[in-house]
């Protein structure tokens, strides 16, 4: 088959990507405008015209200053990393146990997995509330931990696709050279599971620094704040001080592009390696 096509289908193919730029960059390219004008000029002008002073950092100082993002930054970061290191390290095991092991309930278990996710997470946060709360976790980072801690389905998914890439006949070498199922996993499932783990790592860890919604139910304590929450300081019920949010947003974005180009040579062979056996 030849690549290419009509002149017709080529325009199409070029017009949807080009569409596809701009629904990207026309909102970051907005919020950056709007996070370098005074109030009177975002009040002035329209949010597509770029601001009169490119110098005009006051809104970060007040958004770092004001909205405590030195101390959200560092909540996040204490979450996000713990949160990241045991769910991997549970997705990674159960995926290990899944693939490798041959036991009744085994597809029960892969059904449960299923299940959970088709169930609306607000249907349960009731329920999940009381039990945080019965176990003293409330106003303390270890509720959001252990929220995130939970594996979902996705994770497994992805590392049970790169096990079954993975030759058993590694296990039987280690297992003949007095290796027992720990040792296994931790020098043999592991190392080969790096594009998996890279690609896990930006798609929760990025959930995770995003997610506005447990930190503000479960950690509305003053100095518990992260970096979705500290934006939440600048928006009023009669006022919202948009120029504040947006260079609070552009600081929030970040860690986050940089953490993406980091990884997006392993997260692109994690998606095409484990999409095929």
């Amino acid at each position: 088959m030849t690549r290419g096509g009509s002149p017709l289908v080529t325009f199409f193919k070029y017009l949807t990507l080009i569409l596809g730029v701009l629904s990207a960059l026309i909102p970051i390219t907005v919020v950056l405008f709007t996070s370098l004008k005074t109030p009177e000029e975002n009040a002035r002008n329209s949010a597509l015209m770029a601001p009169e002073n490119w110098l005009n950092f006051v809104n970060y100082k007040r958004a770092i200053v004001e909205g405590h993002m030195l101390t959200g930054f560092m909540n996040t970061v204490i979450i996000l990393v713990i949160s990241l290191v045991g769910a991997i390290l549970f997705a990674t095991m159960i995926s290990y146990i899944l693939d490798r092991f041959n036991f009744r309930g085994k597809k029960l278990i892969l059904g449960l997995f299923v299940l959970a996710v088709l169930m609306p997470g607000v249907t349960m946060q009731v329920s999940i509330f009381q039990i945080i709360n019965s176990l003293g976790l409330f106003n303390t980072r270890a509720s959001a931990i252990v929220l995130y801690v939970g594996t979902d389905i996705i994770a497994v998914y992805i590392f049970l696709q790169f096990l079954r890439t993975i030759s058993q006949e590694l296990d039987e070498s280690a297992m003949l050279d007095g290796a027992s199922y720990l040792t296994i996993y931790y020098k043999i499932i592991l190392p080969l599971l790096k594009p998996a783990i890279a690609t896990v790592v930006i798609i929760k860890g990025v959930g995770i620094y995003n997610d506005f919604y447990i930190p503000f139910l479960y950690m509305p304590k003053e100095g518990l704040n992260v970096v979705s929450t500290a934006l939440y300081k600048f928006k009023g019920p009669y006022v919202s001080q948009w120029e504040v949010i947006c260079a609070a947003i552009i600081v929030c974005i970040i860690p986050t592009l940089i953490a993406f180009l980091s990884l997006q040579k392993h997260i692109y062979n994690g998606f095409t390696q484990g999409s095929v056996k």
